[in-house]
């Protein structure tokens, strides 16, 4: 390696000389004033006014200079694919949400072209997704279950469900929570609220996930044994859920079980042969749009629903639904929910967005993202909709079969609207066991994540902690008040971790400027350097005065007590030598009062020799550094912000600390406005606030006038104490480049 240095000569700076050098303006001329910003907001030029709306609708950006020869070929064999996976599992989600099939197609197409003007990602698939199927079937379970449907036969109520009036009524509640979710969503947009994703952590979203596909396999089992257990919604529902279903293993219905295992043990294989392939095919097979037609081919043509009894699909209406207002009555009983899939949705869908940029070199605007997701929601809801994000098995096949843009979602689209509008009758015939069989197995990725486990325990016990929480409230309390909990969870451990930091003594590394832990570089006698890894608030400031404390050794409230003990003592004795000055200058006296005034003295004199040797050696006790301490300088460089409890706290430390002689700095405060709107300069000047560690330690040497660093082996570090009235120091770095 080549090694190289730098040389640095300048004075000694404290946040006032620094105000000096560098002219910051006062917190008042650097804030904009809102009006001023309204009226900037409303007057705009025209080129203004053009970038604001490209920025809303990204598709005026790249359509105008999209290059059909480049991309259009690439785009339609990416989206026919895409396309070709949207019908199996637009038809199998639906069955997660408690809706009809057909539905799951009409949310493959309506959303996919709203995203295609309004979304700034050019990989994503836009549509049905696992996790929000299941969450958008917990809510229409729990507001139309079946009880609520039984066909009354005179005074008598029978078992049957009427299922026409049931699906119509969740279909209303299904469409009224996805309007709900989709306004949240564009409203969090347009307020900047983009990052309102990364309070879903990756621990918190992987556990999450991996409990919403506990859910989804539970909710598949009826189907896969042809059982009708009671679907119990609340708290511990999936567990009274699962004990129903063990009670109706016995009644388990054996052709349908024969052909959801057949459908499965299919499924995996082609996967499989899909997976170890992939790099010799062009595009991978369509192993579930197979698996659907072969399914239906066969139930059509041996009538297993009238043989065998197997529960089809059945009537798919052809065409398109017109639009319809939703139910705003029902918005008050979706609120919660809605909000838990706009922020699921979101962070699904910009991770995966993310990725994907960063992987083809392009820009994902965040709160874009949001707008276009919740646009695609809420024009979606009108048209019988659910909830929709990115899907990360279509994006990866938008992806690697070459899609550049999203006219790969709209090739996609019109594969689904040609199966609405033609083909979708050809489909009644239809198993659920394969549809059901179809989302077991596109849950096998979200099963591997439980090998999270592992791997956090060896890397991060906290993020361990927050997965099994996250896992744990989503699976027992279900998927909405679980998210709820979790997001609680994880921010609490982001307060505990920042109200227990790691707390150290700083020493010199010798030969530079940098000041390390003290445990293994030597200490600056006379100058305890006290460093937090964290920022100073109310939740750790009390902690941080005890940590201080404890490093540097000193128990402050008996110094206080021991000095004000000896000044009071110091003024009894002055008092006492008064009064024996006043009754020696009255006494003419004798040479025997004289020698009785010598006695008194001399023995005056002793007790308070003795006194002075024993507070000295109770003294000791109090600290380690009691006798050698004078400055104590503290590091805040890890502060973001502050706040008035902490600012408390730091100005009791320079008062307490003054009253036993020793002084306090602080160096590389970022957050010296903070502490101006706090009033902290107000008795204590800016001069205690250096730039840096080693402008402080500088100070303090030559305020005591030790006049450099302790020279070390291979100290490269002087002090210059210059004859004008500036403090400069030299300063030589020799190291790697």
């Amino acid at each position: 390696t080549k090694k190289g240095g730098y040389r640095v000569e300048r004075e000694i700076l404290n946040e006032e000389r620094l105000e000096e050098l560098s002219q910051r303006l006062d917190i008042s001329q650097t804030r904009i004033p809102l009006s001023y910003r309204l009226k900037n907001s409303l007057r705009c030029s025209v080129p203004s006014l053009k970038r604001r709306v490209v920025s809303f609708l990204p598709v005026l950006y790249w359509l105008p200079r999209y290059s059909i020869w480049d991309y259009g070929m690439p785009d339609l064999i990416s989206g026919i694919s895409v396309g070709i996976m949207h019908l199996p599992q637009g038809m199998a989600y639906a069955l997660l949400a408690s809706l009809p099939p057909v539905f799951g197609l009409y949310t493959s197409f309506y959303p996919a072209l709203i995203y295609f003007f309004f979304g700034s990602s050019r990989h994503i698939s836009i549509g049905t997704f696992t996790v929000l199927s299941i969450m958008v079937g917990s809510v229409t379970e729990r507001l139309a279950p079946d009880a609520d449907f039984l066909i009354m036969n005179g005074t008598n109520v029978t078992a049957e469900v009427d299922i026409t009036a049931r699906d119509q009524y969740r279909v209303q509640v299904a469409a009224a929570t996805t309007v709900l979710a989709g306004l949240i969503q564009v409203i969090l947009g347009l307020v900047q609220f983009g990052f309102v994703g990364t309070y879903l952590s990756e621990p918190l979203v992987r556990g999450y996930t991996s409990a919403a596909a506990a859910h989804a396999v539970v909710a598949q089992l009826k189907y896969i044994f042809g059982v009708s257990p009671i679907r119990f919604s609340g708290p511990f529902s999936l567990v009274y859920t699962l004990v129903d279903m063990c009670a109706l293993l016995p009644s388990t219905h054996l052709p349908t079980l024969l052909a959801s295992v057949v459908s499965i043990i299919v499924l995996i294989t082609a996967k499989e042969l899909n997976n170890r392939f992939s790099k010799k095919l062009p595009v991978p097979i369509p192993v579930e749009l197979i698996v659907i037609v072969v399914g239906t081919l066969i139930s059509f043509y041996t009538h297993l629903n009238e043989t065998f009894e197997i529960s089809v699909v059945g009537e798919i209406p052809s065409g398109l639904q017109p639009p319809t207002l939703p139910n705003t009555s029902y918005f008050s009983e979706v609120v919660v929910d809605a909000f838990a899939l706009a922020v699921v949705g979101y962070a699904i869908s910009i991770s995966l967005g993310k990725t994907f940029a960063l992987k083809h070199g392009y820009k994902v605007d965040s709160n874009q993202e949001l707008v276009a997701l919740g646009l695609s929601n809420a024009v979606g809801g009108f048209f019988q909709c659910y909830s929709v994000c990115a899907s990360m098995s279509r994006s990866l096949i938008q992806e690697t079969t070459g899609g550049r843009t999203q006219m790969a979602g709209v090739s996609s689209a019109v594969i689904v609207l040609v199966t609405v509008l033609k083909l979708g009758p050809l489909f009644q015939e239809l198993p659920k066991a394969v549809l059901s069989a179809i989302v077991f197995v596109n849950l096998k990725g979200m099963f591997k994540q439980y090998a999270d486990i592992v791997t956090l325990w060896r890397s991060s016990k906290i993020d361990l902690l927050v997965w099994l929480m996250t896992w744990a409230s989503t699976v027992f309390f279900n998927l909405d008040m679980g998210l709820g909990a979790s997001i609680s969870f994880a921010l609490l451990t982001v307060i505990f971790r920042t109200q227990r930091p790691r707390y150290s003594v700083l020493g010199h590394l010798p030969g530079t400027e940098l000041y390390l832990d003290m445990e293994t570089h030597k200490e600056v006698p006379g100058i305890t350097i006290f460093h937090s890894s964290a920022t100073i608030y109310f939740a750790n400031a009390e902690l941080y005065l005890e940590a201080l404390k404890q490093k540097v050794g000193l128990d402050i409230t008996k110094m206080i007590t021991y000095k004000r003990r000896q000044e009071a003592k110091q003024r009894k004795r002055e008092r006492r030598a008064a009064r024996r000055a006043r009754r020696e200058t009255t006494t003419l006296g004798s040479l025997s009062d004289l020698q009785d005034g010598d006695i008194t003295t001399l023995e005056s004199s002793s007790e308070d020799t003795l006194s002075r040797d024993l507070e000295r050696v109770s003294l000791g006790s109090l600290g380690k550094w009691t006798w050698d301490i004078h400055s104590i300088i503290l590091d805040l460089s890890p502060a973001n912000f502050i706040d008035t409890v902490a600012i408390k706290t730091l100005r009791n430390i320079f008062h307490d600390f003054g009253e036993i002689d020793v002084d306090i700095y602080m160096a590389g405060s970022l957050v010296v406005e903070q502490l101006e709107q706090g009033g902290f300069f107000s008795d204590i000047d800016k001069e205690r606030l250096f730039t840096s560690v080693h402008d402080a330690v500088l100070y303090c040497l030559n305020r005591r006038g030790a006049g450099a660093l302790p020279n070390y082996e291979t100290a490269a570090v002087s002090f210059t104490d210059s004859d004008t009235t500036d403090t400069t120091y030299s300063h030589t770095v020799r190291g790697c480049m």
